[in-house]
């Protein structure tokens, strides 16, 4: 078995769903008592948050670089980024440290493909669902089509992931109105629905969509018990 190598702490809340799927999944392939072998660095998400506010993704870059090396030091044998605004960098943690690196949209997308999806509703961030680094890799190397809500609409499900869900608050009120996104996409042809931050998934579930959902930290933490447990 390889050992996964997890940068965490964005936020601390899904950093916890990373480490339970991943050995739930290796307990369920292996049996018996097997759990799996990882490593996690957990940053300080006040500061990562201070630097995306700030529009500083060359900070970022560095801190969670820094994090991938010691990850790498320590003996892990991939990198997973437990969020995905922080892909952002990935480009930087790929060219800087010399190991695998699980991206998240690619394990979501090859998930969306395999379901027979061609059109595609993106839940996130603002920067995940406006950035190409994330939105822009799902159609361009996958063919998607990606919807995401209108700008009033993007900054209420912004706001819900850091005023509320990355603190540990979940509101029925809050699901509500990402129901209404959601069921707004779906009217303009969505398929399915990527739910596109590592937090969304503490909020809403497969009963509060008409279409599939696809959840980003379940397919990532299951895409890295893949490359942990591969010949």
């Amino acid at each position: 078995m390889k050992t996964i190598g997890l940068i965490g702490g964005m936020s601390w809340g899904s950093s916890i769903e990373y480490y339970r799927i991943i050995n739930e999944a290796v307990k369920k392939r292996l049996g018996g008592l097997h759990s799996a072998r990882s490593l996690m660095y957990s940053v300080d998400f006040a500061d990562i948050e201070a630097m995306q506010e700030h529009g500083d993704w060359d900070a970022a870059a560095d801190a969670l670089v820094d994090a991938a090396k010691r990850l790498e030091a320590g003996g892990a044998d991939c990198i997973v980024l437990c969020t995905n605004t922080m892909h952002i960098v990935a480009s930087a943690i790929e060219a800087q440290v010399n190991l695998p690196f699980i991206h998240i949209a690619d394990a979501t997308a090859e998930k969306i493909l395999a379901a027979g999806i061609s059109k595609i509703a993106l839940l996130g961030t603002a920067y995940t669902m406006e950035g190409e680094f994330y939105r822009g890799r799902l159609e361009q190397k996958y063919k998607l089509g990606v919807l995401v809500p209108p700008a009033e609409d993007r900054q209420m499900v912004h706001s819900v992931i850091y005023d509320e869900l990355c603190l540990g608050t979940v509101k029925d009120a809050s699901r509500e109105q990402y129901r209404r996104i959601i069921n707004g996409l779906v009217g303009q042809g969505a398929e399915g629905v990527i739910l596109g931050c590592t937090e969304i998934s503490l909020l809403i579930k497969q009963s509060d969509s008409p279409v599939p959902t696809f959840d980003t930290t379940e397919l990532h933490a299951l895409a890295a018990v893949d490359f942990a447990l591969s010949e």
